[in-house]
């Protein structure tokens, strides 16, 4: 196992930069994920650190070799892809056993290591069997074992959970932090699926037009975004413009639509400034009846409900529109289109930023 460092890596095409002098380093055994919207440039720093795709400039370090010039079959490296890219025509043996056989293991060797890696994904019966005979989850965790019976000394994942359906993609993702915390092999992840890469990794990168944002713990990227794409990014806010009023600390009280005032647990931007203002839906309260001194006077306007959580759209009187996002077994009975509520905001889940990109 070994540590994958970046240093100031970046690719263009015909001028145009979709990598932007990126420099990371991903510590031996570490889980980290590139997270970010299509065209972020984070399949393309995936592909340059396989091998697939030679880098414009900057360098691509496994644990001190410098392997930016070395073809795909001297990094040693495990890969896999979106698609599964199983041999169909072999079974699932043959399959985990491929780059064990082009590695020139011995017989007695390879079959250990097959049956080792089959076990470590719970398929050890399924040997025998064809691709076309396995279930999605199944056929990815083959390409897991197949990745994994090398022993590589860093394992890529190509989006490979997006073709899962929602309660399978659930279980794989506790099937794949369990084998990689089991193995303690060094993890880069590349998905645009939020939950996934937060609840995976030990470390996020977040991506955007090329540049990344914030390289940090889950905690980190979502409750100290360090730019405004990031807070807007993460977790699917409420965005509003607005004006800071007075700044105390690291919070301050700002001015948003008709006059009405919010408090702001993480102001960024100077007395009087314009803000990009960030609003957490779960940092939002709701409540059927009068409002209280601090809170705001709204109506309903929608209501969602799914499963343990509960969304609902909410005008405040003379102001914006918000989502706000509650346990469901807190959505009262009574609510209802345009009917009256209180809506109170934690100052922690609000955020007012410069605007402003990596």
């Amino acid at each position: 196992m070994s540590s994958l460092a970046f240093e100031r890596l970046a690719k263009s095409y015909g001028g145009v930069d979709v990598v932007r002098e990126v420099s990371l380093r991903i510590e031996q055994g570490e889980f980290v994920s590139l997270l970010g919207p299509s065209g972020c440039g984070k399949t393309t720093i995936l592909r340059m650190a396989a091998g697939l795709v030679a880098p414009s400039r900057g360098r691509i370090l496994i644990g001190e070799e410098d392997v930016t010039a070395l073809p795909p079959n001297r990094r040693d490296l495990g890969l896999v892809f979106q698609s599964y890219a199983l041999f169909p025509h072999l079974t699932v043996f043959e399959n985990v056993a491929f780059g064990l056989r082009r590695k020139r293991t011995s017989p007695a060797e390879m079959q250990a290591r097959v049956a080792e890696a089959l076990a470590m994904v719970r398929l050890a019966a399924f040997g025998d069997r064809y691709p076309r005979q396995l279930s999605g989850g199944q056929q990815q965790r083959v390409a897991i074992a197949r990745a994994l019976a090398p022993r590589p000394r860093v394992l890529l994942l190509d989006e490979p959970l997006s073709n899962l359906d929602a309660q399978l993609r659930d279980e794989m993702q506790f099937e794949l932090k369990r084998l990689q915390r089991g193995l303690g092999v060094t993890t880069l992840l590349v998905t645009h699926d939020q939950g996934e890469a937060l609840s995976l990794s030990d470390k996020v990168c977040v991506m955007a037009h090329g540049v990344m944002q914030q390289f940090g713990p889950p905690e980190d990227i979502y409750r100290r975004p360090a730019t405004s794409f990031v807070a807007g990014f993460i977790g699917r806010p409420n965005r509003l413009k607005g004006v800071v009023v007075t700044r105390r600390g690291g919070g301050g009280l700002l001015r948003i639509a008709n006059g009405l005032m919010v408090e702001a647990g993480h102001v960024e931007v100077e007395e009087g400034g314009d803000a990009e203002i960030v609003i957490r839906p779960e940092a939002i309260g709701l409540a059927v009846r009068k409002r209280a001194e601090g809170e705001f006077a709204g109506r309903v306007v929608l209501r969602s409900f799914a499963g343990a959580r509960a969304q609902v759209l909410a005008r405040l009187d003379g102001g914006p529109e918000l989502v706000i996002d509650l346990p469901s077994a807190a959505l009262p009975d009574d609510l209802a289109p345009d009917a009256p509520v209180a809506v109170s905001i934690s100052p922690s889940g609000v955020f007012a930023l410069s605007g402003r990109t990596a």
